[in-house]
């Protein structure tokens, strides 16, 4: 199903978000693509949009549960979901649990060591600048946040990882690290937006102790493994099993 939307506002590397009838909701088209090493590496999955959409979905509803402002406002359809019209702050925020990918290849930390407290780091969203990690002197420089909105923000990425940890948990997933993206509505709150998937998060399934074999996520896709939709909708099928059915907008 499609939701009767509006023009295309723009269009990214996994989605397309589109005007609604309401000028403060735009819906959300979750892409088959797979991209990696910042779209160097393509390549479509079919059902892999859906997937991805279902579980932002489940997640964001839970998050609400705890109080995380977000953008969403119910699924629209399969691969669609509705969401308040955002400004995008363009920065992402990764929370990292578990020492992988690239802090493994920057720093001398050793793959699968755990990191308590989790490590908060904050990149400059830009594809053509290769999504630089800043300092915080760099941060401040560039003048995207107030001290408020910046302790705002990094109190929200906080409680999503303690949230999200503990749940991914119950379900057997070892929540490794993740990246979030925050946007201000209409009213100037700053809100959770993007998605919360496996091309966002590192899942490892509890159950399996195979390094390779446990991978959940997008990195299935980086490391040329196979499975990644099966991957995917093992992550979906846990995430479902221990969450109400998403709240349909139409």
């Amino acid at each position: 199903m499609t939701p009767n939307h509006g023009s295309l506002l723009y269009e990214g590397k996994a989605k397309r978000v589109f005007l609604a009838e309401h000028e403060q909701k735009v819906f959300i088209e979750f892409k088959n693509s797979a991209t990696a090493f910042n779209a160097v590496k393509k390549a479509e999955f079919e059902d892999k949009g859906r997937l991805n959409c279902q579980i932002s979905a489940c997640l964001f509803e839970l998050l609400e549960t705890k109080g995380i402002p977000t953008h969403y406002l119910g699924v629209a359809g399969d691969s669609w979901m509705a969401a308040r019209k955002v400004e995008v702050i363009p920065l992402e925020v990764v929370l990292r649990n578990i020492a992988a990918g690239s802090l493994c290849k920057e720093t001398p930390i050793i793959k699968g060591t755990e990191l308590s407290p989790a490590l908060l780091d904050i990149y400059y969203k830009d594809d053509q600048l290769g999504d630089p990690l800043l300092t915080e002197l760099r941060l401040e420089r560039l003048g995207l946040l107030t001290a408020q909105q910046r302790s705002e923000i990094e109190t929200i990425a906080k409680n999503v990882n303690n949230f999200l940890k503990s749940f991914f948990n119950q379900i057997d997933l070892i929540l490794v690290d993740f990246k979030l993206e925050f946007g201000i509505i209409n009213s100037g709150e700053i809100v959770l937006a993007d998605e919360i998937s496996p091309d966002t998060c590192r899942l490892w399934d509890k159950r399996i102790s195979d390094p390779k074999a446990r991978i959940l996520d997008k990195d299935r896709f980086r490391q040329d493994l196979d499975n990644l939709l099966e991957a995917y909708g093992e992550v979906l099928k846990r995430v479902q099993g221990a969450c109400a059915k998403p709240r349909n907008c139409l």
